[in-house]
């Protein structure tokens, strides 16, 4: 899926994914997901329009992301994230967004 940004007057097509992971707060619950619009997916989890694991724990922060142009890189880091210890992904957030 590709999205659409305005540049003046006219329509420019960008494909841009990003591997995204949010948490419930500081050190707590952890999620990591993918998109392709990083902005609307957050404000989707913010709001609980997504049912599951985020509305169940609250998990509605964006604390860390990467973006690519390849939907294939971005599903094959999201899942290699889910495997990480818990501790490697904490170092990532905190290099990141140390607040």
């Amino acid at each position: 899926m590709s999205s659409l940004r305005r540049q003046g007057s006219s329509i420019i097509m960008s494909n841009y994914y990003y591997v995204y992971i949010l948490a419930s707060k500081r050190n707590g619950t952890l999620y990591i997901g993918v998109t392709n619009n990083l902005l609307k997916r957050v404000k989707e989890h913010k709001d609980k329009i997504v049912k599951g694991f985020t509305q169940k724990y609250n998990v509605h922060m964006l604390v860390y992301y990467e973006q690519t142009e390849n939907v294939h890189s971005a599903i094959k880091r999201e899942k290699d994230l889910k495997l990480w210890k818990r501790q490697w992904k904490m170092r990532i957030i905190e290099e990141m967004n140390p607040e």
